[in-house]
């Protein structure tokens, strides 16, 4: 099997409406995503975490490059991969410690794990195991949306093996017709699970399968968190100024398995050592903040323990958080309105 390797040597976009507290902020947010990462892992090996954890690694700038370019009333539907996009919606750490932690004040009452959940005051989506689902979800979201006269941008992120489901044909397909601001992100980082892109589709590349619904189509370097901005900035103004749909793919790589379970015995000898050394998006992102004398490798090093002492906190608190009561699971199952009194009164009341 050949190496998924680019062929260019790789740096970051210098030419961008980017201005320097918006460049920290991203640096913010992208180690942020990295450092939390590192952080499930450990708590995953203790087995303090319930559920798979599904890192980001090496492809985190996609997420919060693409989702830094939204507005406040925009919806995102994120993957797995994608909890940088949380981040810069205005999802706090402590929400995502609390579902993985499984604790009674989680988002989703402990009924689901990682961002499995909704927070519409965010804009947020969480990600549900039917993978291509949520372009159709997110089509309905807008069609709402349009009814109400909102003025909102929905962003659907999803890898390359999910665009072979029909829910993908179907609500890419819906949303052309309709000329709806929806925004759909491949992320194509190599693999579906373990299959190879070039074993999941015959089209040369994603975005070629844009010309198919009659709307425009965008390759970006996924691991350009600048590039990721300035493509997705530029998607936000077409689908907002009502010129239709809009599908991006993201050039990444994903350098560890599909959860922490999985080995990736699949990939060949040398291709994830190549990403982290050539193309590693902080890494490349530190270089540009460095050389344009945005921040100072000091600078960098002090916000990065910033981080990782705010996560510890985050995480410490969701920890010391109470366990769901047995009773907690009838909870949004049945009406509670019309539930029997004694129960009501035992259970709903306290």
């Amino acid at each position: 099997m050949d190496l998924q390797i680019p062929e260019q040597p790789l740096s970051c976009t210098k030419e961008t409406s980017l201005e320097k507290e918006q460049f920290i902020e991203l640096y913010r947010h992208l180690m942020l995503t990295r450092l939390f990462d590192e952080k499930t892992v450990r708590l995953k090996k203790q087995s303090k975490l319930t559920g798979g954890v599904f890192t980001s690694l090496g492809q985190e700038a996609t997420a919060v490059g693409t989702a830094f370019a939204l507005e406040k009333q925009d919806f995102i539907a994120p993957l797995i991969r994608d909890i940088g996009a949380c981040f810069v919606k205005g999802i706090k750490p402590r929400e995502i410690f609390l579902q993985y932690f499984g604790r009674r004040n989680a988002p989703s009452r402990a009924t689901d794990v990682q961002f499995h959940f909704a927070d519409f005051e965010n804009g947020m989506i969480g990600p549900i195991s039917h993978l291509g689902d949520l372009v159709a979800v997110m089509t309905g979201i807008l069609l709402a949306s349009r009814m109400q006269k909102n003025d909102r941008v929905a962003a659907v992120y999803l890898g390359e093996g999910a665009s072979s489901t029909g829910a993908f044909h179907e609500g890419i397909n819906l949303a052309a017709v309709k000329k709806l601001p929806l925004i759909t992100i491949i992320e194509n980082n190599g693999y579906a699970y373990s299959t190879p892109t070039n074993e999941q589709t015959a089209a040369k590349f994603f975005i070629d399968k844009a010309i198919g619904y009659g709307i425009k189509g965008m390759q970006v370097d996924g691991n350009d968190i600048i590039a990721c901005y300035e493509t997705m900035k530029e998607a936000v103004e077409h689908a907002r100024g009502g010129k239709g749909s809009v599908l991006i793919e993201a050039m990444t790589y994903r350098r560890k398995g599909h959860a922490e379970h999985d080995n990736q015995a699949y990939v060949p000898e040398g291709e994830k050592e190549w990403w982290a050394e050539h193309n590693d998006p902080i890494l490349r992102y530190e270089k540009f903040l460095s050389d344009e004398k945005i921040l100072t490798k000091k600078e960098m090093d002090e916000i990065s323990v910033e981080i990782k002492e705010f996560l510890d906190k985050e995480s410490d608190w969701a920890e010391s958080q109470p366990l769901p009561k047995p009773e907690d699971a009838a909870y949004e199952v049945f009406d509670n309105d019309v539930v029997p009194p004694a129960f009501k009164k035992k259970v709903l009341e306290k």
